[in-house]
């Protein structure tokens, strides 16, 4: 009985995340396309609850350390509500700088990727940014 009601009783909180992610750091046909998108995720330890918007941004420079930084900046404030939670990102998103190298760029914390849905919530960003980035591509001929 007791463990019961405790279960009943106990919830664990679930906290925001921004998950981002980068398609298209190559060149192409002597150009880039860079499109950076944003999820915002609300996450437990091993999964993501629910997803409440996603953002994105498009470049066309090449993915150097302050291109890809304000892309993804931008990808973020086109996102509908600032969540409270950090930015998340895998490491080698933004070349290995140090988490506190990167943080000032973005309005919220940053971080690198630490939990299962954290890892989830970026995966989520990496498909919508290889997708939206396969429909803006020129054309082939």
């Amino acid at each position: 009985m007791w463990f019961h009601l405790a279960i009943i009783g106990w919830s664990t909180p679930t906290p925001d995340v921004i998950g981002v992610d980068i398609s298209g750091r190559h060149e192409e046909n002597g150009s880039y396309l860079m499109v950076a998108a944003a999820v915002h995720a609300t996450v437990d330890a091993a999964r993501i609850r629910s997803v409440g918007g996603i953002g994105f941004a498009v470049l066309r420079e090449p993915p150097e350390l302050n291109a890809t930084l304000a892309v993804v900046a931008d990808a973020i404030s086109d996102l509908s509500g600032l969540p409270d939670g950090p930015v998340v990102a895998e490491g080698g998103e933004f070349y290995e700088e140090p988490a506190g190298f990167v943080e000032p760029s973005f309005p919220t914390d940053f971080k690198y990727v630490e939990t299962v849905a954290e890892r989830q919530s970026v995966q989520v960003a990496h498909y919508a940014a290889y997708g939206a980035r396969e429909l803006l591509k020129p054309g082939e001929s």
